[in-house]
């Protein structure tokens, strides 16, 4: 089957057995040995053969193509179902962290609405005069009117975030 495999690529690729050997750094009687089956050539000739036909070594030794492809196929198949499974896992503790971290800011900023209506701003009634206490209650009054005015955009951003990532049935 070699003997034919290289008798055969060597025509198809337009070389005598004398420009074949001479790529090969052999004499023309060794190619003509191997066409007739009297050698055969040993590996590292055969990858060299290989290279110079631009053929992978396995068609030269005759292995059956379609069987390699279908083998080949079904490995890359599984490779890639593998991937896709690992990637859909990945996706999926991604959207989990995501929907829980929403869930915590909203929690977070909850908690925090109903700590300024029970404290009910309790810096008002402070007396201002010491300059330490009247950054302070500026501080309070500054986060408060922030928190009241950005918050809730906030609060509807997480709710409609965590209506995204939640798990689809």
């Amino acid at each position: 089957m070699l003997k034919e495999n290289i008798k055969s690529i060597r025509k198809s690729k337009g070389l005598s057995q004398e420009e074949l050997a001479i790529k090969l750094n052999v004499v023309r009687q060794t190619i003509s040995k191997w066409e007739q089956g009297l050698s055969v050539p040993d590996s590292e000739m055969l990858i060299s053969i290989s290279e110079v036909f631009e053929t992978p070594v396995s068609i030269l030794l005759g292995e059956n193509i379609s069987e390699s492809n279908v083998d080949d196929l079904k490995a890359i198949s599984e490779k890639l179902e593998i991937i896709n499974l690992q990637l859909s896992q990945r996706k999926n503790s991604r959207r989990k962290i995501i929907h829980w971290v929403l869930i915590l800011l909203a929690a977070i900023i909850i908690m925090t609405f109903i700590g300024i209506i029970v404290l009910n701003s309790p810096y008002l009634d402070w007396n201002y005069s010491n300059p330490e206490k009247a950054v302070i209650g500026v501080n309070f009054h500054m986060f408060e009117w922030l928190f009241v005015r950005i918050a809730p955009i906030i609060l509807i951003g997480t709710i409609v975030g965590i209506f995204f990532t939640r798990k689809k049935v």
